[in-house]
């Protein structure tokens, strides 16, 4: 097993660094890299899960090609990312695309089709999620009668908002708000129907879309992954019971019996965490795949 990469360095190119991702500016195009960074409570920790960059990348290029939506790849090979990153080919092959800038719609698209996380907290207290209705009597982790659309906002620090409907139309007009709920629809049944095949529930999950100079918008960022999505195994789900999910609640579960006060930085990840955290996210892609992962 490699040593887990938690920063990439390609130098002469600007770099914006996020929790996971590194994004280096080449004027018209991008370049992201996905580091084995693995994140917490907010909070970016210490130790990395070898292997996660290249997980994470490669089952984002899978859904792409499977959803056929329009979206920002050009390319996964190094080589044609410029010479910095060519000579750098084995510690960035099979974590990196070349994609195209867009202009980046300043919301997370989230759908839910049970009642999990926040939106089981709310429903608790008012029979709500994101302001939308719902039926009386829900159980935590229910399926809901339909998917729907429930936007946040794109914290750069801390924990997005959820918001309604109408405060991001309010934002960005009726027309694309109607757009980006219709199509992150889309994307998410024809993915949940595709995972449930494959044994695997898709619970929520989140998408990021961005606008081309015409208007035009295409799916960025990652695609369906266990950081951006909630998947569970279809085997042992029951309404009512919270089921394990294939993510890092390994480490959020062994932080949580530590004396770490969530305000100061994070300590080590031990072994056995960050093999079992490993061992998850490779089970989602080979589940969701039907690909070994190598």
């Amino acid at each position: 097993m490699a040593n887990p990469l938690l920063q990439s360095e390609v130098s002469g190119i600007p770099c914006r660094r996020g929790k996971v991702r590194d994004v280096y500016d080449l004027g018209d195009r991008l370049v992201i890299v996905a580091t084995d960074r693995i994140s917490a409570f907010d909070w970016v920790l210490p130790t990395g899960i070898p292997d996660k960059g290249r997980i994470l990348s490669q089952l984002t290029l899978f859904w792409l090609d499977f959803l056929k939506v329009p979206n920002h790849l050009i390319s996964t090979d190094v080589s044609a990312m410029g010479p910095a990153f060519a000579a750098q080919a084995g510690v960035l092959q099979g974590r990196s695309m070349l994609v195209r800038k867009a202009k980046v719609v300043p919301f997370e698209c989230v759908v839910r089709g049970y009642l999990a996380g926040s939106g089981w907290k709310e429903y608790r207290k008012q029979s709500t999620v994101c302001g939308i209705p719902l039926p009386s009597g829900l159980v935590e982790c229910q399926k809901l009668p339909t998917a729907i659309f429930t936007p946040s906002t794109k914290a750069e620090t801390g924990h997005d908002e959820n918001i309604s409907y109408a405060a991001m139309a309010a934002s960005t007009g009726d027309k694309l708000a109607k757009e980006l709920s219709d199509r992150s629809l889309d994307v998410y049944r024809r993915a949940s129907d595709y995972a449930e095949s494959r044994g695997i529930i898709l619970a929520d999950t989140k998408f990021e879309w961005g606008q081309m100079p015409d208007g035009s918008l295409i799916l960025i960022d990652e695609v369906l992954t266990p950081d951006s999505s909630r998947f569970w195994p279809k085997d042992s789900y029951q309404p009512g019971k919270n089921p394990p999910s294939y993510d890092k609640q390994f480490v959020r579960d062994w932080l949580e019996t530590t004396s770490w006060d969530k305000n100061s930085p994070p300590p080590k990840l031990p072994g056995d965490v960050v093999d079992k955290t490993r061992a998850k996210y490779v089970e989602a892609f080979e589940k969701l795949t039907g690909r070994r992962f190598v």
